[in-house]
């Protein structure tokens, strides 16, 4: 672990020779955004929308961006693996101010940190897994992608620790997404995931299925997720950039439709598994 290769500040280092300050933005106030981007045999996936996103979390925080596309499309090139599936983890906070102030410093380059892991597959894709739902205690600008992560953060433990892999979270009474994934439901035949908002975050996975299921004639719908309409849902799914799409087969201790994944899902699964290889 000690020799994997990171990038920081215009450097390619061992791990355990990176260093960020104690004075920085993002260690002392959570003060940064940060981008996922999976890499398949070496090809960064949706490499364009991911720097979108980025782009709309940088503006969200009002922190320029340090990179051109081009720029970071050469920082992460020396990462990717033509024989891996991996993904790529940046951060870009606000620097390191010698003020601990809350208004922003001037004057200050950000800090910018790039590593990569190798996908591990998910477990039990075939089996499904159990989730609990919550009421969403995090922060009005979820479509940020920030590294502020800590009401993210416990209600997933609070899922782990009931034996769980997430929690759903629910705003007055509407399924909005899982503490670190979107959801998708099946409910009268039709996909449903809810509308772009502040209240979700804009997962390029999500987008993908959107757009391969329209493309697929599957009927789909962006629109709010009543609860009560969630619990009588045939199929669950949560989707995010390292575990793409996995069924839910249990919510709240209830089964999800037979108990099983459902036939869409396995449709869907196909269908994206097949995008992926086309793009390579």
């Amino acid at each position: 672990m000690e020799n994997k290769i990171v990038y920081l500040n215009g450097d390619y280092l061992p791990l355990n020779e990176a260093k960020v300050s104690v004075l920085d933005r993002g260690f002392l106030f959570g003060d940064g955004i940060y981008e996922v981007i999976p890499s398949y045999s070496g090809h960064l996936f949706h490499f364009e929308d991911h720097l979108q996103r980025l782009e709309n979390s940088l503006d969200g925080i009002r922190l320029p961006n340090p990179h051109t596309r081009e720029e970071w499309a050469t920082i992460l090139a020396p990462f990717l693996d033509a024989q891996l599936d991996q993904y790529i983890y940046l951060q870009v906070t606000r620097g390191v101010a010698f003020k601990r102030d809350h208004a922003f410093p001037e004057h200050v380059p950000a800090t910018v940190f790039v590593m990569c892991s190798t996908i591990v597959p998910f477990t039990g894709l075939n089996q499904g897994v159990k989730a609990i739902t919550m009421d969403d205690t995090r922060w009005k600008l979820c479509n940020i992608k920030a590294i502020t992560l800590l009401g993210n953060i416990l209600h997933r433990q609070s899922a782990v620790e009931q034996g769980c892999a997430e929690a759903l979270l629910i705003n007055e009474g509407y399924l909005v997404e899982g503490a670190a994934s979107n959801v998708f439901a099946v409910i009268d035949g039709v996909l449903c995931t809810p509308p772009k908002s502040n209240e979700i975050l804009p997962g390029i996975t999500r987008d993908v299925i959107l757009d391969l299921a329209k493309k697929n004639n599957i009927t789909t719908s962006e629109d709010k997720i009543a609860f009560a309409d969630a619990k009588r849902a045939t199929e669950l799914w949560v989707t995010s950039s390292t575990r793409e799409i996995i069924p839910i087969v249990e919510l709240d201790s209830v089964q999800i439709g037979d108990g099983t994944p459902g036939l869409v899902w396995h449709q869907m699964n196909d269908i994206f598994q097949t995008y992926k290889k086309s793009l390579l």
